[in-house]
């Protein structure tokens, strides 16, 4: 175990895994620019060559298809888009050719693609370059969508969406890249599909995925100070979601807040409260509140970026909230 910053982290599971597999091979936009891409690249063009690392024009959609048709025919690629907001240019590739195949072709043929895309958050960046389209691909039958906040599970979940036999949307934040912890030296997994408990708590639940699991700690923390013991699960993957993790923990505590960086409507935090309702509704004390973005287009603001990005206090406010809660039949 040594400290390494979620940057380096992803950076550590690319050089492991095109060590232990020379079908695995990383394309795309500014690989062989180490800033480019947060570092998350560095030194891998110098160790395997313009051949397993390459840079690629701006064409999404081309680059994209390549790569799906690379991992048909025996090879495993990681292809990366700098900002996921261009992804868009390659959803026929992505949704109509690599999310469908191995159901079109009976379970016979699997794309096992990594389809890695980063979030640009605030600088200034503006509406078409600052989206959180997570929401958009787990829509979509055949892919899995991943959603690391930490760069233990960074590396793991990394580990594992190459490792997969089917398409998988590995989907970052750049806000998370300094964050550090330790991580284990040797390669490891975490298993997709499978959330985890940050913190144990007994009065509600924040459900909460990537850079908002830290907004969700810092509330926590908080809240303890006024004491109020706030549960924060990590998703860690939006498809498949960890139902039962979310079941169990409303079961316990009663009150439900979801915090996620994505937009309010027909989000995944829409999609937690379904779930939740449909499964536990008996159980509620109060009902489920969503911080989520406004349903806007970023701001090119940064005064109004400070208002547009959710944050610890408006976590905080909502638990308080949902503590609160005295009406209906099903209130506290």
């Amino acid at each position: 175990m040594r400290k390494l910053s979620y940057s380096l982290a992803i950076n550590e599971a690319l050089h492991q895994m095109m060590e232990a597999d020379p079908s695995v091979f990383l394309i795309g936009q500014g690989v062989k620019s180490p800033w480019y891409v947060g570092n998350t690249a560095t030194g891998l063009l110098q160790k395997f060559g313009s051949d397993r690392v390459i840079d690629t024009p701006v064409s999404e959609n081309a680059v994209t298809g390549a790569a799906v048709g690379a991992s048909l025919v025996g090879m495993r690629p990681i292809i990366v888009h700098p900002r996921m907001d261009f992804m868009l240019y390659a959803m026929d590739p992505i949704i109509n050719e690599a999310a469908n195949w191995c159901y079109m072709f009976g379970g016979e043929s699997s794309v096992p693609v990594v389809i890695w895309g980063i979030i640009n958050r605030g600088g200034e960046q503006a509406a078409q370059h600052s989206q959180a389209l997570h929401a958009v691909f787990a829509h979509i039958p055949g892919l899995k969508v991943v959603m690391p906040s930490t760069p233990y599970d960074a590396k793991g979940l990394m580990v594992a969406a190459i490792q997969d036999e089917n398409p998988v949307v590995y989907i970052d934040d750049r806000w998370l890249y300094p964050v550090e912890e330790d991580v284990p030296e040797e390669i490891y997994s975490v298993p997709i599909g499978k959330g985890m408990i940050r913190r144990e708590g007994r009065d509600v639940t924040i459900a909460t995925i990537s850079y908002m699991v830290m907004e969700s700690m810092k509330a926590s923390k908080e809240l303890e100070k006024e004491g109020i013991d706030a549960e924060v699960i990590d998703l860690r993957s939006v498809k498949p979601l960890d139902e039962a993790l979310l079941v169990g923990s409303v079961s316990k505590t009663g009150r439900l807040v979801i915090a996620d960086g994505g937009w309010k409507t027909c989000g995944i935090a829409a999609e937690i409260s379904a779930r939740v309702s449909e499964k536990v509704f008996e159980h509620l004390k109060a009902p489920i509140l969503r911080i989520t973005l406004p349903d806007a287009p970023a701001p090119a603001s940064r005064v109004l970026e400070s208002v547009y990005y959710p944050n610890s206090k408006e976590i905080l406010n909502a638990v308080k909230n949902v503590m609160g809660f005295k009406g209906g039949s099903n209130g506290v």
